[in-house]
């Protein structure tokens, strides 16, 4: 089994690709081991690891953030659990299904823009959850109320130095554009 690796634009985050589908549908974001152990033997068996912090799941990738030791020290021990849990059999998610992010749950707005939330949410799934998947995250809406668009950040985009010019100048004025109803962009947890 080859695994990859791409770095992101977090440097605390780095990119795993094992060559494999990880989630058939949806993401799984998980920042403590108690729920890593608990929903994902995968995730628990990285948070296993000295140093690791965060752990997401995409389809055909893995992203882990790490606070502390530096990346030649973490790498090996990350590739070889991942590469052991492939190789076991084992299932990624404890459970069978969509992972817990997929469902919507949480959102808010007023019936009356639910025109503008579905233009809104038809740019976020084509337009930029791809390129933020690319980078080893996944953006996902909130919310819409008085002209704000309220999005959660997952995966290496979850505190990410760059998150914010992503949010406003990539992000906002891509929407701006579309939906000339949107005036801003905020990141929610």
């Amino acid at each position: 089994m080859f695994i990859q690796t791409e770095s992101t634009p977090n440097p605390a985050t780095l990119k795993f690709l094992p060559g494999k589908e990880v989630l058939l549908e949806g993401t799984a974001d998980f920042r403590d081991a108690d729920s890593a152990a608990i929903a994902s033997p995968l995730a628990g068996r990285l948070f296993e690891i000295p140093g690791v912090t965060g752990v997401f799941f995409g389809y055909d990738f893995i992203t882990v953030t790490k606070d502390g030791p530096d990346w030649q020290h973490l790498k090996p021990a990350i590739l070889g659990a991942i590469m052991e849990h492939f190789m076991s059999g084992a299932p990624v998610m404890a459970k069978a299904g969509p992972a817990a992010e997929t469902s919507q749950t949480g959102e808010f707005y007023d019936k009356a823009d639910e025109e503008l939330v579905i233009t809104i949410k038809e740019l976020l799934d084509t337009r930029v959850r791809p390129a933020v998947a690319q980078d080893g995250g996944d953006i996902t809406f909130r919310g819409f109320e008085n002209g704000t668009v309220f999005l959660h950040m997952k995966g290496a985009c979850a505190g990410c130095p760059s998150s914010t010019a992503t949010l406003k100048h990539g992000i906002q004025n891509l929407l701006r554009h579309f939906v000339p109803e949107v005036q801003q962009v905020e990141q929610v947890s």
